[in-house]
This record gives structure tokens, sequence and C-alpha cells, in this order.
């Protein structure tokens, strides 16, 4: 843990901003599969007992994606849906042809849907908690599993 004086707004007294990154393993089960990881990320935050600040969080692989959404089994249901339709494993992809690529997983729709759900969050952190909306939650989204995955998470704060 690394810290760093710094002086608040409402007085001149020093207080220790402190960075604390972890890795967050996830074993995923199946090919597409979405996953509930807001009460781990909330386990890390309160064990490192960050009050005020803001919490990064970083998929490290190009086909597991992060998203805040409702957790709700039929919109979970339509999330899934939804990409299939919107990038097709079934359509033809320059990465899926030897021609072209050197990959041989057939996997070129998992990296194209990743880049429409994206690999990064940020989230703010108050009184010790993230700060989501009623229905938030944080996603993993595994797009080319089952697979071992890291996110790495970061947290900023005092």
């Amino acid at each position: 843990m690394k810290g760093v004086a710094v002086s608040t707004e409402a007085g001149n007294e020093l207080q220790t901003v402190r960075f604390v990154t972890e890795t967050l393993k996830i074993a995923t089960d199946k090919r597409l599969e979405l996953y509930n990881v807001t009460e781990r990320i909330a386990e890390i935050l309160k064990r490192h007992d960050i009050k005020e600040g803001v919490v990064l969080l970083s998929s490290l692989h190009t086909t597991l994606a992060l998203f805040v959404n409702e957790w709700q089994s039929a919109l979970l249901h339509d999330m899934k849906v939804m990409l299939g339709k919107v990038v097709s494993p079934g359509d033809t992809w320059r990465h899926n042809d030897p021609e072209y690529s050197d990959c041989d997983r057939q996997n070129a729709h998992s990296h194209l849907q990743a880049t429409l759900l994206g690999h990064a969050l940020s989230l703010p952190v108050s009184a010790g908690r993230l700060v989501l909306g009623q229905f938030q939650a944080i996603i993993a989204a595994e797009l080319d599993g089952p697979r071992n995955r890291d996110l790495a998470v970061q947290i900023i704060g005092r």
C-alpha cells in the first residue's frame, strides 16, 4: 500500500490517500455468461477500510467485459440475446479465418462484443461504500469461456 498526504478543502489538516491494488479472480463456467461481482468488489473495499475515493476496475482479458446495469434475470437473458444479434458468432469474421489470423479459437465475435461493452469501470466511494444506484450492479461478461479470469482492482482513497 502506498500513500500520499493531501490537504482537504474543509480544513488544512493533512490526510493520507492510499492506493490499493488487488487481482480479483473469476472462474467462469460457460461460453457466454454474466457474473455479478458487486459484492466481491465491496468486500475488497471494506477490507481496506477506504471511506472516500474511487474504485478502478479493469478486465485483464480481451474477451471479458465489464459494465454496470440492473441484475434482473429477464434483462440478463435479453442482454445475452442482444449480444448474439448485434455481433453474431455465426457471421464471417477475418479473425476466425486462417488466411488472415493465427487464432484457432473461433472467437472473433467475443472480441467484438467486448469492444461494445468495455473493459474498465470507475466507481465513486462514499462513506465506505460503492456509490451505485438502487438497481445497479457491477457485471462481468464472459464472452469466450469457460476460462480463469482476472480483474485488476485499484482503490484510491482515504
